[in-house]
Order: structure tokens, then C-alpha cells, then sequence
């Protein structure tokens, strides 16, 4: 890989992981724009392993004091401090997990072309705009109920289908539940943390049963690119997103669908 792919694409990665604006309908578009050979899944692992490292380096706090209530709310069979939080990033990430096992195949096979994800896009990105339109946003993270949870977890579990885009179903939902903006997209980012593990984990057997011959280079680049891309864009995004709104990301995600579909419909 020339070293503009690997900054392009870990960039991308790094960027749309955590936008609501699809990160599978970038991933094509700009390899098909640019006229790159697929990146291949060792990379691919690679650009997975730096998001999640900016995800958890940047909420490091956060995570060591859930970790801290979750294990006392286990030892005292009761909610300690911010062990609710806790379980509900652990109960949110079920759904995704389950259909991920039981869906995967059928995802990889019949759900990857580029008009599924066009429409993925568009669609999701309206419900997005509607979301934020009508939101109350009147709550935080904290004081998710069971019913939040399973909500979240399902729409989570959408995400499955390529164009949707993980963060965005997730803040859709948040703010559907009434959480404000920051809270939705914090709760997104920290139910990120086990389903990017999992998916990078799944992609590691994969990787590792395939015998590839790996580009240390590109590796390397790729993970240290899309964690500084990564972090970059939670930091900003946080900071903005009660200001901003949804909206600005709704217009963008109609523009990328438009754009596939005139490209693929041609």
C-alpha cells in the first residue's frame, strides 16, 4: 500500500467510526474514487485496533471507575455509584453481539453492496435528522432504565447492516429516549468499546487462519493514524454536538447515499 492509501483510508477509519455518518459507505466510496486494490483484512484489523485505542485512552477515567462500581455491584448484589452505567454498556452490547453470531454470513453475502448501503445511509440519516428534531433531550447516561437499554441494544444491532452506521442508530435512539445530544453520543462511545473488541477480535482469527502475509508497515501506520484520527474526532465532536446538532451530518449522509446511488445506478 502507498503511503496515501494507508493515510486516506485509516483517516476515514479513524473519522467515521465514531461520526454518525457510515464508515462502510466511505470505505467504498474512496477506494472506488481513488481506483485503490482492496486494503486487504490485515489492515483492516489494524484501523480497528487504533479507533478502539482512542476510544478507551480517551474515556480511560470514565472506564476505570466503572470498572471499580461494576465490580463492587457484584460483590454487594447492589448498584454502587456508576455501576449502572456499567451493566447497561455491558446489557446494550448483547443484541449486536447475538445477531452479529447468527446474522454475520448473511450480512457478508446479501447485504454489502453498494445500493443496500446507499439506502442504509439516506434512510438511517433521515431518522437521524427526525431524532434530533423531536428529542426532548432532558437526560444523561446515567439514568438509563432496562427498557433504554434493550432499546439502545437493538437499534445497536442495525448497525449490522451496512450504511446505517453504529454511532448514528445509537445517538437516534439516545435522543428518541430523550437523552440529550452529549449524552446520547458519550453512551454511543462507550457501547463502541466491546462491540469494536469483538468485531476486531473476530477479524484477528480471521487474519490469523489466513495466513497473509502481513505489511508491518502499513500496519503500523494504519493503527497509529486511526487512533490519532479517532481521538481527534470524539474530542471535537463532543465539544460541538449540543451546538451543532445532527443536522449538518444528515445533509452529508444524503449526499454520500446520492452520490452511490448515481455512481451504482448508472
Amino acid at each position: 500500500m502507498e503511503f496515501i492509501q494507508i493515510f486516506a483510508l485509516a483517516l476515514v477509519q479513524g473519522l467515521t467510526e465514531f461520526l454518525p455518518i457510515s464508515s462502510s459507505a466511505h470505505l467504498i466510496l474512496l477506494p472506488l474514487l481513488a481506483g485503490w486494490d482492496d486494503q486487504g483484512l490485515a489492515f483492516d484489523v489494524a484501523v480497528h485496533v487504533g479507533s478502539l485505542t482512542a476510544v478507551v485512552f480517551y474515556f480511560r477515567k470514565t472506564l476505570k471507575k466503572l470498572s471499580i462500581d461494576w465490580a463492587s455491584s457484584i460483590e454487594q448484589r447492589s448498584m454502587v455509584g456508576d455501576s449502572r452505567l456499567a451493566w447497561a454498556i455491558l446489557f446494550g452490547t448483547i443484541p449486536v453481539g447475538l445477531c452479529g453470531l447468527m446474522l454475520g454470513n448473511l450480512v457478508e453475502i446479501h447485504l454489502r453492496s453498494p445500493l443496500v448501503i446507499a439506502a442504509a445511509t439516506i434512510f438511517f440519516g433521515l431518522v437521524l435528522g427526525w431524532a434530533d428534531w423531536r428529542s426532548k433531550q432532558e437526560r444523561d447516561e446515567h439514568h438509563l432504565c432496562l427498557f433504554d437499554i434493550i432499546f439502545i441494544g437493538l437499534a445497536q444491532a442495525l448497525a449490522l447492516i451496512p450504511g446505517t452506521s453504529r454511532s448514528g442508530i445509537t445517538i437516534t435512539a439516545g435522543l428518541l429516549l430523550g437523552l440529550t445530544r452529549e449524552a446520547a453520543s458519550r453512551f454511543s462511545f462507550l457501547l463502541s468499546i466491546p462491540v469494536i473488541f469483538l468485531a476486531g477480535s473476530l477479524k484477528t482469527i480471521e487474519l490469523l487462519q489466513s495466513e497473509v502475509i502481513a505489511d508491518w508497515n502499513a500496519i503500523m501506520s494504519g493503527t497509529i493514524l486511526s487512533a490519532l484520527s479517532a481521538y481527534f474526532c470524539i474530542t471535537i465532536f463532543l465539544k460541538i454536538v449540543e451546538k451543532i446538532g445532527m443536522w449538518p451530518f444528515v445533509i452529508y449522509r444524503l449526499l454520500i447515499g446520492a452520490i452511490l446511488l448515481q455512481l451504482f445506478m448508472a
